[in-house]
Order: C-alpha cells, then sequence, then structure tokens
C-alpha cells in the first residue's frame, strides 16, 4: 500500500481481487481499486468505515483533493474508502481499447451484463472484511451509488451500519420506459427555465442547429456533432450551474472568419469535453440497463420514448418558431455512431438492449422490514431521478427517512457538501 498527504488528510491506495462472476468465486478474477482517506489528525484512531459508490454507471469516484465538499464532513467521523467501482478508474478499467480483448460483440455483452449494481454490492461485502474485520460499515451512495445502496439494503442488510443516499432513490419496478415517460416532461420544464432565465439563447441555440443542418460538423477527436448530439448538452441543466455553464458555453459558439461566421473552436472544444464519452464508456454501454430486470428488454427505451414527446424533434422545431429544446440523461443508438469512443462498442450495447435475463435488482419484502437506519435526499424535480419514483420507494423501505429539497439540483452532495451530508447522518441517527 502506497500512502500519501494532501491538505488535512492522508491517503492510502488499496487494491483488492475480487471474482469477476461471484456465482463463480474460484474463476476469473478482476482488480478493484479504492483510496483511503482518514483525517490527518487521526490517522492511528479506530474509527468506522464508510464506502462512496459513486454516480453514473460507470464513474470511478471523484477524485478530491483534501477535504472538498462532503469529504471533510465525513472525515470527522469515518475511515472512507473511495472506491472505484468494477470496470471504472483503476479498478481494471474497460473502454473501446480493453474491452475488444473478451472476444466479439456476444462476448463483450456477456462480460458487461456482470457490471451491474448487483455486481458491485458483491464486490463490497467482498472487501468490507478485509477492512472492517467482518464489522458492517456505512454506504454513501450518489446517484447510481443510491442505486447501488438500495440493492445493497435487500441483498445484504448484515453488511451495513448506516445507509445515506443522495439524489439515487430508484423505482423497485419501474421499466425503463417508465423512467423515460416521466423523465421527458422534466426535461422540457429545466429547458423552459434556462431559456426563461437566458432568453437570448434560444436564438443562439437555433442558430447552431441551422449551422449543424447545413454542414457536417466533426469535433476534436472525431465526434459527430448531429442534431441529436447537440440537444444531449442538455445533460449540464440538471446540475447546480449547468444552466450558467450552458450560457457561458453558448455564448461562444461562433467566430467570424475570412469565409463567413464559423463554430469557434473554443466551442467546439467546450462540447466535446461535455459530449465525449471516452472517460466514462460504460456510462453509455450500461445506463438502460440499470433500469433491467424481471425478463424484459430495455430495447432502447429512451429513443422509442422520445417519439411520444414530439416537442423534442430538432426538424420541426427548426421548422417552425417554437424554441429547439436540449435533451438529458439518456443514452440513444445514435451514440454509438458519432462518438469515437463508443463506436467499436455498437453491436454489444445493441446485444444488451435486446438482453432479456435481467435478474432483479430490488427485493420489496426485505426492504420491507428493514432494520438499517437509512437517510436519503430527494431533490425536488431532479433532472435525473424522477421524484415520484424516489417517494414511492421511500414509502416502501421500512425506517427511511428523507429530507426533500428545492435548494439543490442533482449535484446537491458535491454543491452542498457538508451541509447535506450532516443533515443525513443526523436524520439517520435520529437527531433530528
Amino acid at each position: 500500500m502506497t500512502s500519501y498527504r494532501q491538505p488535512g488528510v492522508v491517503l492510502t491506495d488499496r487494491r483488492f481481487t475480487v471474482p469477476l462472476d461471484h456465482r463463480d468465486p474460484a474463476g476469473e478474477q478482476i482488480e478493484l481499486y479504492g483510496r483511503e482517506v482518514v483525517a490527518a489528525t487521526r490517522t492511528g484512531a479506530d474509527l468506522p468505515w464508510l464506502v462512496y459508490l459513486e454516480g453514473g454507471p460507470g464513474h470511478g469516484a471523484r477524485r478530491f483533493v483534501g477535504k472538498q465538499a462532503w469529504l471533510g464532513r465525513a472525515v470527522q467521523d469515518y475511515r472512507v474508502l473511495l472506491l472505484d467501482q468494477r470496470g471504472t478508474g483503476r479498478s481494471t478499467p474497460l473502454n473501446r481499447q480493453t474491452l475488444p480483448q473478451r472476444g466479439g460483440a456476444q462476448a463483450q455483452a456477456d462480460h458487461l451484463a456482470l457490471f451491474r449494481a448487483d455486481s458491485i454490492v458483491r464486490d463490497c461485502e467482498a472487501i468490507r472484511p478485509r477492512l472492517t474485520g467482518g464489522a458492517p460499515w456505512t454506504v454513501l451512495g450518489q446517484s447510481f451509488g443510491g442505486f447501488c445502496a438500495t440493492h445493497y439494503l435487500g441483498a445484504a442488510p448484515e453488511g451495513l451500519r448506516t445507509v445515506l443516499i443522495t439524489g439515487g432513490l430508484p423505482s423497485l419496478d419501474a421499466h425503463a420506459d417508465d423512467v423515460y415517460r416521466a423523465a421527458y416532461p422534466r426535461i422540457q420544464r429545466k429547458v423552459e427555465a434556462h431559456y426563461d432565465r437566458y432568453p437570448q439563447d434560444v436564438e443562439r441555440v437555433r442558430r447552431v442547429a441551422v449551422h449543424l443542418a447545413e454542414r457536417k460538423t466533426v469535433l476534436p477527436g472525431g465526434y459527430v456533432l448531429t442534431h441529436e448530439a447537440f440537444q444531449s448538452l442538455g445533460i449540464l441543466l440538471g446540475s447546480g450551474d449547468g444552466t450558467h455553464r450552458l450560457h457561458y458555453l453558448l455564448e461562444d459558439a461562433f467566430v467570424r472568419t475570412g469565409s463567413g461566421h464559423e463554430l469557434s473552436d473554443t466551442f467546439q472544444e467546450a462540447v466535446h469535453a461535455v459530449l465525449s464519452f471516452a472517460g466514462h464508456p460504460l456510462y453509455a454501454a450500461l445506463h438502460e440497463a440499470i433500469y433491467a430486470q424481471g425478463g424484459t428488454a430495455t430495447a432502447w427505451a429512451a429513443e422509442r420514448v422520445r417519439a411520444e414527446f414530439p416537442q423534442f424533434d430538432a426538424g420541426a422545431a427548426l421548422s417552425g418558431d417554437g424554441p429547439l429544446l436540449f435533451t438529458g440523461e439518456s443514452i440513444h443508438p445514435w451514440h454509438f455512431e458519432v462518438d469515437p469512443a463508443l463506436r467499436a462498442l455498437h453491436e454489444c450495447a445493441e446485444l444488451l438492449a435486446a438482453r432479456t435475463d435481467w435478474e432483479p435488482l430490488y427485493d420489496p419484502a426485505r426492504l420491507a422490514v428493514n432494520q438499517v437506519p437509512v437517510a436519503a435526499a430527494v431533490y425536488h424535480d431532479d433532472m435525473y431521478v424522477d421524484t415520484a419514483h424516489s417517494l414511492q420507494t421511500a414509502r416502501a423501505v421500512r425506517g427511511l427517512r428523507t429530507w426533500v429539497t428545492d435548494e439543490y439540483e442533482h449535484d446537491g452532495v458535491r454543491a452542498g457538501g457538508q451541509r447535506v451530508l450532516d443533515r443525513l447522518l443526523s436524520l439517520a441517527r435520529g437527531e433530528l
């Protein structure tokens, strides 16, 4: 193990070997990476453990510097493990460079089917005794990490001391179609709120869309900026500062050249940074699979359901005088055509979309008799996770306490950091 210091904390690199398929513990093994964080003044203390599960899917644990965001509050009470979930970060990463080593598209799809919440929870249970000596630990799950924590409550509650969830209470039984049918109206509300705040962006967005209709635009790195891809910049609107980031991105869209106006290098670089999946390809490959259970294929749910909301059609918007609507957190088949980081995974993604042998992710019967203290922050009109779905699940988990707030967007645990975590800890401990 390697230890090193940052302001106020001591970090230690930890590596673990776990089965690729926990149903075959003697079979192929993969490596997991976790970064232990402890307050510099408490390195020798006997502290309980808190494991952090990042959102996604497909994102490694956030790389903090010192006591950023919620981490400063956490190390007051805990020794923290920032876990890179399997396939992400430094945990045997999967991407267009490594996944083809598994074989053809079917072999790749079968491999990726082992990278959902159920496998992540089994990973946690495999490494927990090695760190805690067998004692239960606290789980903090952000977004998809909250989906994992909800699975954990039903699958292995004996491993849990406390569960804290931020923006990540999933529906226990909704099909992916239901998720997106609820999502598109929320997305529209977020876009309309953005245009109310920045009315000048209505014309800026239309101007960019007209430009894309007139000529093929390939961003740095080979990403093809189509209408649909441009609309997906709306993913920014789910974070606290996202509307402002989108506005500043749009105001630099064009530059005057000798041959007329062109999309500026500044704009193209910024768009590529937002849209490329090079750093988190599993987000695209497994996104709809996080909702899959009960023997039903997702079958590109976001793409199919979007057809029920014609107001998102770019062509129709440009042929009329209404504003062009952005979309949000949704994955479509065209993502695997326009993004060079995903093209090699296109056939694999098609097979995952058609897959029907998904196991159930949640156990309503065990959740109904839950004994683990659970507290969840539910963000009012969260663009990424439906509030009504979250509250329905909250009522189904015995003893779960919610904090419903419109003070934050989906990234509240980062934006509100110490305050959000402190509130959840107080709820879980019965102090509020």
